[in-house]
């Protein structure tokens, strides 16, 4: 069939349609298509306004972990003091102790020179004068005597007067000691409270990465976590170099022996395995109790403490010749950036921040910037 054949058929075939018949086709059709646009348009919306959504929850659930950070941080302090304060107290009880016994002591030694005394006849001037006994001898007694217990008495009222004042200061440290406890059973209540408010924040967070959990959106929000520590360790990189004030440091060294792990746990994800689908863990969690001490590796200097997006909590410590040691989802950083840490030193609290329902601790080690295998450097 030639081309004028075949365009004849089909113009025949229209011809054949009634005309409100073909309209109404298209219209039908358009109407289907004008319908199939607008779920698409609702879906992008959807998508849009969700991720919307989740941005500022994102920012909220940033405020509260500071929030909590904040809290912890004081908790820990008030703690610390109270520590402090009881050993203050112990050592005062221990010093008013050994002074009673002291007091005792010098309260039975002039008890013994007053009865001396008195066994010799009370040192009775006239007395002694009249039993014809030499004036010197007796002046020279009763002059002894007098300064004995002159220096005794003395001793007494210095004993009484340090009494008196190791008193005030326990009363003064009892009474901070309960202002301490106040502030403890405070902040602990804070604490709960932005835990319990951040906790409802990461549900409703929760429903929201469901409206988006495919392959795609998780990907993605995998990559800007990565971007985002990438671009931290590189400004920490910058910043390090650019200082002029930091000291020489050997980097981590592991030729005689491995460092301590910052924290005691169990590590629920390993360096290198798959984190989803082409990415791979750059670190390590160390899965723990939260609050628990997270102690640096080894010593350094702090160049970056503050919230990151998906790690929460972050700190990086900088430990010199292109080495550094990242801790993250901490419940709050005890240093600032430029503060020097030792080996072992407390620098921050296990905890659950940027977004995680578990507590735990994400550790990692980079060398000029790349991550490599903590297990390599921590027995």
């Amino acid at each position: 069939m030639n081309i004028r054949l075949l365009k004849a058929s089909i113009l025949a075939g229209f011809i054949l349609l009634p005309l409100p018949a073909l309209c109404a086709d298209i219209d039908k059709r358009q109407a289907e298509l004008k319908a199939i646009q607008a779920q698409i348009n609702k879906q992008k919306n959807t998508l849009q306004d969700t991720s919307r959504q989740r941005e500022k929850l994102q920012a909220l659930l940033k405020r509260d972990e500071k929030a909590i950070a904040h809290s912890a941080q004081k908790v820990n302090q008030s703690k610390q003091s109270l520590n402090e304060i009881n050993k203050k107290l112990s050592l005062l009880s221990q010093e008013q102790a050994a002074l009673e016994k002291d007091k005792l002591g010098q309260q039975a030694t002039l008890s013994r020179q007053l009865s001396s005394a008195y066994l010799a006849g009370n040192h009775d001037y006239t007395k002694m004068m009249l039993n014809q006994q030499n004036p010197a001898t007796i002046e020279r007694m009763l002059a002894y005597y007098q300064y004995l217990n002159k220096a005794r008495m003395n001793a007494i009222t210095e004993l009484k007067h340090t009494l008196i004042q190791l008193e005030q200061v326990k009363t003064s440290q009892i009474n901070t000691q309960q202002k301490l406890n106040a502030l403890v059973i405070t902040q602990q209540q804070q604490a709960k409270n932005l835990t319990k408010e951040q906790n409802q924040r990461q549900q409703t967070l929760t429903q929201l990465q469901r409206t988006l959990n495919t392959k795609g959106a998780e990907l993605e929000q995998l990559q800007i976590e990565e971007a985002s520590i990438r671009r931290v360790i590189q400004q920490a990189i910058l910043a390090s170099k650019a200082s002029k004030a930091t000291p020489a440091m050997n980097g981590l060294n592991v030729s005689k022996a491995k460092f301590a792990w910052p924290t005691k746990g169990n590590l629920s994800a390993k360096f290198g395995t798959s984190r989803s689908g082409q990415i791979n863990w750059k670190g390590v969690i160390l899965s723990a109790a939260e609050g628990q001490a997270i102690n640096a590796i080894d010593a350094g200097r702090v160049i970056y403490a503050d919230w990151l997006r998906g790690f929460g909590m972050v700190m990086v410590v900088d430990h010199g010749k292109g080495f550094m040691s990242l801790y993250g989802h901490a419940q709050t950083l005890l240093k600032k950036p430029g503060d020097k840490i030792n080996r072992g030193e407390t620098i921050a609290l296990v905890g659950r921040s940027g977004g995680r329902t578990e507590p735990g601790l994400y550790f990692e080690i980079r060398n000029k910037g790349q991550a490599v295998n903590p297990a390599n450097y921590c027995r």
